[in-house]
């Protein structure tokens, strides 16, 4: 199977040496992702570059929750709160296979068998108002739980100080994915030019000052420029970089917060929800959140003044969050339980009342320079599609000035707000497959599963008069349920695949959810080009055990190295790399 043309990294960088875009979008993070398809899907002609991996910044190291934020409304913060509630309703509705409800337990613990009637009625009237603000549109509202609801959820929570609990619901989604996702509906259904491992270096302008084009650079070292009229950074982190390559003198905006999460194995908690516990330290709260057979917590939230590019774990932050989940369940949990960690950036715009970064407000911000560069920081996971709208407006206001236009038909309402994402199963139908080879081993079960599935149809027929019979044992419902969830109505792509050569049925690893066809997919149809692009973004499997990880990259690599041309020693060498890397990760926390 071949790979996309239209998100062909090769492609992508051809078409950006040779065409002139409307927009260059610098940054291939959510924030980014979303301006090109805003922009794309207005019409305009819309390029990407990112100078690493797609979400290999914070938008695949964030609490992976597509939330309202509840103690932002307890911040009084009640127009953030709507406007997130908004965009959560939205996601689910044109990304249902990357966004899922999760249920969130808020457990009451008594003092010495008394609990603060004051901080029972708070509670309780904060999670009225998060219905009220918004939550409710999720066709759930909270509820209160007796102590053994609770413990059935959560069955470590300490029942010697557990009075009861409340429910309320949010969504979760895997944040590199739905980059991912983004991106992709952006280059195959609107014609943008995306490529990763391409950086700004400059930004070039004419006589005037306007911006005419960015100077880039590939990882191959090849330079060159990219013909555009206005650029939208998107950088994330590195928006102020971005933004002193058009003004050396404009001031910087930002205040990095670093935000960690870590994994341990779920049998330690048993947790079938989500909870929100308090750390007992400052004030905060971490969740507690299951994902696939493991329990990650996070998050921390504090000033950061180091190397923007590898920010790290350090011992203090992983005992934080151990000693959250020490002080509010009966888990016995040590450093030696943690098997994944990752740290992020938050972007957030300075702001001199502020004292922690905690108190920093999550709205975004938007400023155009006078050459045409859109310049977007500030805000949250959630809130992508409205960041995105509003940078793109701005963009396009630039345009139509600059063409003497202020009436031109591109300044429309952003059509985002019901455009599905590739994979949607509402799209089903207009699912980009190719039924090349007939593939009756998978077929059947595919039928029986798509058929217990709301809204779903089997899109993939085998040719008329075409069976097959031999011993390949089909996958199992669970097994299609993990593809479902991550590929949407792309996964009989991946079973094409399959179908093709069975031994990519198999999985990578005993204690992670993988097939050997998700890496070669990966490759083909989602411009991985690195084993750490499979193994932390495509899979995520580094997150959830990066010893594992260690373990199969060796075997991923050669998977890799066939779709790729890499030589023997190419891939020894990304896996020495990938390995080096994971080592230091998960010692850089460690007391020595």
């Amino acid at each position: 199977m071949a790979s996309n043309p239209e998100f062909s990294r090769q492609n992508s960088l051809n078409r950006l040496a040779s065409e002139h875009f409307d927009v260059v979008v610098v940054g291939g993070g959510i924030t980014g992702a979303g301006c090109a398809l805003d922009a794309a899907a207005r019409g305009l002609s819309v390029a990407l570059i990112e100078k690493n991996d797609f979400a290999s910044g914070t938008s695949s190291k964030s609490s992976k929750l597509i939330h309202g934020g509840l103690r932002y409304l307890q911040q009084r913060r009640v127009v953030l709160v709507y406007e997130a509630l908004a965009e959560r309703q939205r996601l689910l509705r044109n990304a249902p296979h990357l966004v899922s409800i999760l249920p969130f337990l808020i457990p009451v613990f008594n003092t010495d068998g008394i609990i603060n009637p004051k901080v029972a009625r708070a509670l309780g009237t904060a999670l009225w108002a998060y219905d009220l603000t918004g939550g409710f549109r999720i066709g759930k509202k909270h509820k209160r739980v007796s102590k053994e609801e609770s413990l059935e959820l959560f069955p470590t929570l300490p029942s010697d100080r557990l009075e009861h609990g409340y429910i309320y619901y949010d969504c979760e989604a895997d944040d590199a994915r739905l980059t991912l996702a983004i991106l992709r509906t952006a280059a195959l259904e609107f014609g943008a030019a995306i490529a990763n491992r391409v950086s700004a270096k400059g930004i070039k302008k004419d006589s005037f000052g306007l911006c005419q084009g960015v100077l880039a650079q590939s990882a191959e070292e090849d330079s060159f420029d990219i013909s555009t009229s206005a650029v939208i950074n998107a950088a994330g982190v590195w928006a102020d970089e971005v933004r002193l390559l058009d003004d050396e003198t404009s001031a910087r905006r930002l205040r990095p917060a670093k935000g960690i999460h870590i994994a341990l194995p779920r049998r330690l908690f048993g947790n079938e929800a989500a909870a929100v516990v308090p750390t007992g330290q400052d004030g905060r709260s971490i969740f507690v959140i299951p994902w696939e057979n493991t329990t990650y917590l996070g998050t921390t939230d504090t000033d950061y003044n180091g190397n923007i590019d590898t920010p790290e774990c350090t011992l203090e932050d992983v005992e934080y969050l151990l000693g959250a989940a020490r002080d509010n369940t009966t888990a016995k949990v040590s450093l030696d339980d943690v098997q994944g960690v990752w740290a992020g950036l938050r972007p957030l715009v300075k702001d001199t009342k502020s004292l922690t970064t905690a108190d920093l407000s999550r709205r975004h911000s938007v400023s155009v320079s006078k050459s045409g560069v859109v310049t977007i920081v500030g805000g949250k996971l959630t809130t992508y599609r409205k960041m995105a709208a509003d940078a793109v407006d701005e963009a396009v206001d630039f345009l139509n000035d600059l063409n003497g236009d202020k009436n031109k038909e591109s300044k429309v309402t952003s059509p985002t707000l019901k455009l599905s994402l590739i994979g949607a199963p509402e799209e089903l139908e207009a699912s980009p497959v190719a039924p090349a080879t007939p593939f009756a081993p998978v077929v059947e079960p595919v039928k029986k599963f798509l058929s217990s599935r709301k809204g779903l149809k089997d899109p993939h027929q085998p040719p008329e008069g075409k069976t097959e019979s031999n011993n390949f044992e089909p996958l199992s419902k669970a097994t299609l349920e993990h593809l479902f969830d991550r590929y949407g109505t792309e996964t009989p792509l991946l079973l094409e695949l399959v179908s093709q050569n069975h031994a990519l049925a198999e999985s990578l690893h005993p204690d992670l959810p993988y097939l050997k066809a998700e890496v070669v997919y990966a490759v083909q149809r989602e411009m991985a080009t690195t084993l750490d692009d499979v193994l932390s973004r495509r899979l995520r499997a580094r997150l959830l055990n990066a010893t594992a990880t260690g373990e199969i990259a060796s075997e991923v690599a050669s998977l890799m190295a066939s779709e790729l041309s890499w030589s023997a020693q190419q891939a020894t060498q990304e896996v020495d790399q990938y390995r080096q890397s994971v080592k230091h990760e998960m010692l850089s926390w460690r007391s020595l």
